[in-house]
């Protein structure tokens, strides 16, 4: 028999991302869970952001950001950027991440990700605590190996992470 246990966000597991943002001087990376498509047509992603993140600020200015897919090898990286400030640190260089020219908008990519998603904010919906930006795809870029003949990505050669309160999961394909 079920109970309630009061009212807070419990859709868990969430996919882990690296998103990469600039304001054009200044790059950056946060790790996100609060990410998900919202629509096909055009193909639109959202991403959550509290207000205080540094990131926050550097989307709102740039009004772009690349969402990255990390794979289980990342999941040291991801800690670190999840905790530490691009305020304070150099998210790229302490997490030995390299900077890689994106195809379409002016943010950098990350390289050690297989996947990088590069988007352009539509809107931004104030929702509290957080902002949600939903961003256009304007390109999806991934590494060769992992692309099928017809274009699309084979997912079970990338083995992403998912987070799980406080934890980061291995998404083994089945």
């Amino acid at each position: 028999m079920k109970q309630s246990i009061g009212k807070f966000e419990r859709l868990y597991p969430n996919p882990v991302v690296l998103v990469s943002c600039s304001d054009g001087k200044n790059d950056n990376i946060i790790t996100l869970a609060w990410v998900g498509t919202v629509c096909s047509n055009p193909p639109l992603i959202s991403i959550s952001i509290r207000l205080s993140r540094y990131s926050h600020a550097l989307i709102s200015s740039s009004k772009e950001f690349v969402i990255n897919i990390p794979d289980e090898k990342m999941a040291e990286a991801c800690d670190f950027c999840g905790t530490h400030s691009g305020r304070n640190v150099d998210k790229f260089e302490k997490s030995n991440l390299t900077k890689e020219k994106p195809f379409i908008i002016k943010t950098p990519l990350i390289k050690e990700c297989q996947i990088s998603i590069e988007c352009r904010v539509k809107d931004i919906i104030h929702l509290g605590t957080h902002d949600m930006f939903i961003g256009e795809v304007v390109s999806v870029d991934a590494e060769k190996e992992i692309i099928y003949s017809d274009g699309d990505i084979d997912y079970d050669k990338v083995n992403t992470l998912t987070y799980l309160m406080g934890k980061y999961l291995k998404n083994n394909p089945v």
